[in-house]
């Protein structure tokens, strides 16, 4: 039997790699990256008192914050945590902005 015509196995990173890219989705996963990287991100101090929820379309993280305090605190900060996690980032998945909400 002739092998034209077979695909050959291919590691399971390159094909989601290739599918990542394909779909659009590429982006959507490299801004979700802040999420779990939120710690070493913000430091300590602000990841005891926050933790980060999702990531939107448009670039929206959307964090939980402990106290009113704490939001207010960070809301001065943002800039300044914008560049800390977009920094090594592709710019095709930047976060834009985030956006601070009170832990029910």
């Amino acid at each position: 039997m002739s092998d034209r015509g077979r695909r050959r196995p291919v590691p399971i990173a390159d094909a989601l790699s290739r599918f990542l890219d394909q779909s659009g989705l590429g982006s959507r996963v490299d801004q979700a990256g802040v999420i779990p990287e939120w710690p070493s991100l913000v430091g300590e101090t602000i990841a005891g008192a926050t933790a980060p929820l999702s990531v939107t379309a448009d670039g929206t993280l959307m964090v939980a914050v402990s106290t009113h305090a704490w939001m207010t605190e960070l809301s001065l900060l943002e800039p300044e945590l914008l560049k800390a996690l977009n920094a090594g980032r592709p710019s095709s998945g930047p976060v834009r902005r985030i956006r601070w909400v009170l832990r029910r």
